[in-house]
C-alpha cells in the first residue's frame, strides 16, 4: 500500500530539496533583527529598557495567571 505513494513521496522530497538548495543564503538567519539603538538618546535607550521590563513583568504575570487558572484545583 505505501507503495503506490512512494514516487510522490520522492518526488515531494526532491522538490522540497531543490527549493532549499535555491533559496539564498542569507533568508536562513534569524528573521527578527534587533533594531540599531546607536542612534537614541539617552532618554530613549532608558525608556526602552523600562518598556521591556514592563513587558516582561506583564508577561510573566499573565503566564502566571493563566497557570493558576489551568492547573489549579479549584
Amino acid at each position: 500500500m505505501w507503495t503506490e505513494y512512494f514516487a510522490l513521496m520522492v518526488m515531494a522530497v526532491l522538490l522540497r530539496t531543490s527549493y532549499e538548495l535555491s533559496k539564498p543564503k542569507g533568508t536562513n538567519a534569524d528573521p527578527y533583527v534587533p533594531p540599531n539603538t546607536d542612534g537614541l538618546t539617552g532618554q530613549q535607550k532608558e525608556w526602552a529598557e523600562k518598556a521591556v521590563k514592563k513587558y516582561t513583568e506583564a508577561q510573566e504575570q499573565k503566564w502566571q495567571h493563566w497557570n493558576e487558572a489551568m492547573f489549579e484545583a479549584k
